[in-house]
C-alpha cells in the first residue's frame, strides 16, 4: 500500500491555505520524490483557483501556472507528487467530479475539509490505474514527520 509522507510544514501549509480561501476551494501542487513506499513531499506550491463559476465547490489550476509549477519542481530536482484542494463545509473525501478531473496517474490527491473556516480532516488518495479508462482513487495513509494522520470518511 502506498503512503504519502509530508513534512509538518507542508501539512500545515496546505491546511492553512484551505482556511485562507474559505468559503472557496483552495488548490495547489505537491513537490517531492517517488520512493518504494510512495511519495515523499518536500514542498507545496499554492495555485490560484481559476474556477469563477463555482469556486466554492470546484477548483482548476490554469495550464500556464501548472507549467510554471513543473519548471519549479525540475529546478529543485523534484517531481509533481500530486495536488491538494479543500472542501469547504464538506467531507475530505473525493467526489465524482474530483475523479473525472484527475489525470495524473500515480500522483496523490490531498483533500482537506474546512468546516466553518477551520481545517478539519485531511485525507489523501492515490490516482491508480494503468490508463484514463480504468483510473480510480485509492485511499492512502498520510505520515507527517513519521506521525500517522488518522483518515476517515467524515
Amino acid at each position: 500500500m502506498s503512503q504519502l509522507r509530508l513534512t509538518s510544514a507542508v501539512y500545515q501549509a496546505i491546511r492553512a491555505h484551505g482556511e485562507q480561501t474559505y468559503p472557496n476551494e483552495c488548490c495547489g501542487a505537491l513537490l517531492g520524490r517517488s520512493t518504494p513506499l510512495g511519495w515523499q513531499v518536500e514542498a507545496s506550491v499554492q495555485a490560484g483557483n481559476t474556477r469563477t463559476d463555482s469556486a466554492h465547490n470546484r477548483y482548476q489550476i490554469a495550464p500556464l501556472e501548472l507549467v510554471q509549477i513543473e519548471r519549479e519542481a525540475r529546478r529543485r530536482g523534484l517531481d509533481i507528487a500530486g495536488f491538494y484542494h479543500s472542501h469547504p463545509d464538506h467531507p475530505a473525501w473525493w467526489s465524482l467530479t474530483d475523479l473525472s478531473e484527475a489525470h495524473w496517474l500515480g500522483c496523490s490527491y490531498v483533500i482537506t475539509a474546512v468546516a466553518q473556516g477551520v481545517a478539519a480532516q485531511t485525507n489523501s488518495f492515490l490516482l491508480a490505474g494503468a490508463a484514463e479508462e480504468d483510473k480510480r482513487f485509492e485511499q492512502e495513509p498520510i505520515l507527517v514527520d513519521d506521525q500517522s494522520i488518522a483518515t476517515d470518511r467524515s
